[in-house]
């Protein structure tokens, strides 16, 4: 076990800064039964090194599927916005890119399904993050019963990270390869 998360989140960034490639989440994603009944989908832009959410973006608005993105607040909380397309987004706070129509923080309690960012997480269902807060608090808005994945590489799901008590528990971790179900309950 890792003493902090700060130790914790030094470990998986520099392990991820080392890779040589990163993977597609489309090939793990596409055929689960939880993406096919989806119509709208709370997502993210992925950058550098994180499971790339490009083509998933692409093939959930191919299908005709809404895809909600974060917009990144001053204080750090997360607004969401309808993605027109990759080619209509704008560029946000610390050079994300965002949907350029804020329908406010409680628009992902309209999700069908989360896909959200994590550095790690843990069988438990306790998800590692950058250490702002921001999904912490946009988790907490999600509809009960909605799941929650976190889109991490296989290597990034471990036995046990530390955990504070705002810390938002996520259902399932999503990798390029697959689905790893985890603890946390879907009733959170």
């Amino acid at each position: 076990m890792f003493a902090s998360k700060a130790a914790a989140r030094s470990h998986f960034l520099g392990a991820r800064s080392n890779r040589s490639s990163a993977g597609d989440l489309l090939a793990g994603a596409r055929s689960l039964e939880a993406m096919q009944s989806a119509r709208r989908v709370a997502l993210y832009v992925s950058r550098g090194p994180e499971p790339q959410t490009g083509a998933l973006i692409d093939w959930l608005l191919a299908t005709d599927r809404d895809v909600l993105l974060p917009i990144l607040y001053a204080d750090n909380d997360l607004g969401w916005g309808v993605a027109p397309g990759a080619a209509d987004l704008v560029p946000g706070r610390l050079g994300l890119s965002e949907p350029p129509v804020d329908l406010g923080p409680n628009a992902i309690t309209t999700a069908d399904l989360v896909i959200c960012p994590a550095v790690a997480v843990a069988r438990d269902g306790v998800r590692l993050g950058r250490g702002g807060g921001s999904y912490d608090r946009a988790l907490a808005r999600v509809r009960p019963g909605t799941p929650i994945w976190a889109a991490v590489y296989d290597v990034e799901v471990v036995d046990k990270l530390p955990a504070d008590d705002h810390d938002h528990p996520v259902h399932a971790a999503l990798t390029p390869n697959h689905l790893i179900l985890l603890g946390g309950s879907l009733d959170d």
